[in-house]
């Protein structure tokens, strides 16, 4: 994405949305889990029109919009396949020697590290907060907030669907995997802003010079 730019222009987001929903149809090409698929690509659905009602009054920045589009990559492989059968996570799983597929974990790890950064844009962008401590720590609160709830949503599933939610959990078995996705999200976060802080700032000084209704 050129970093000249102070944002997409509608052109930009026009490709992206076209890759997406390109991918997206692929992905529903007799995914595993039809059921399962659907409940995993939902956000994508939600999102791409929120980007697109958004862009003209607020646009983002183009580092967000670029992770936003790697999310939903994330979530229409683990949809398209399940979690715990996506063959990346198998050559992962076999590469580390781990005991079980760990593509849920890039999941939720991604579920901390791209929300981290559009909580860290709004809040800059539309409160008094600079960056440094308290910016670091709201937006790790955020995402920490994010997960715990998508976990909640995750239980309430378990519990109107039954045995055929085990594809939708991931858990793989495993007792602790709530535990586990939340630290991952958690470690997403900051790792996010440990990473991209400096490129975003700089991409939001170019935002805040580009001129009202351009």
């Amino acid at each position: 994405m050129p970093t000249t730019s102070p944002s997409l222009s509608a052109r930009g987001l026009a490709v992206y949305s076209v890759a997406l929903l390109a991918l997206l149809a692929l992905s529903g090409v007799r995914p595993l889990e039809l059921d399962t698929w659907a409940m995993e690509v939902a956000p994508v659905f939600i999102a791409l029109p929120l980007l697109w009602l958004s862009w003209r009054r607020f646009p983002l920045t183009p580092l967000v919009y670029a992770l936003i589009f790697v999310h939903a990559l994330v979530l229409m492989l683990g949809g398209h396949y399940t979690y715990a059968q996506v063959p990346l996570g198998f050559w992962m799983q076999e590469l580390m020697g781990l005991a079980r597929n760990p593509y849920d974990g890039v999941g939720h790890l991604a579920q901390g590290f791209v929300p981290a950064m559009v909580a860290r844009e709004l809040l800059l962008r539309h409160t008094p907060l600079r960056p440094g401590v308290w910016l670091f720590t709201l937006v790790v609160a955020v995402c920490g907030a994010i997960s715990a709830l998508y976990e909640l949503i995750e239980w309430g599933a378990a519990v109107a669907i039954g045995a055929g939610a085990e594809a939708f959990l991931g858990t793989q078995g495993d007792p602790w995997d709530t535990q586990k996705d939340m630290a991952l999200a958690f470690i997403g976060a900051m790792a996010a802003q440990w990473l991209l802080a400096r490129w975003h700032d700089a991409q939001l000084a170019r935002l805040a010079l580009k001129p009202p209704g351009a």
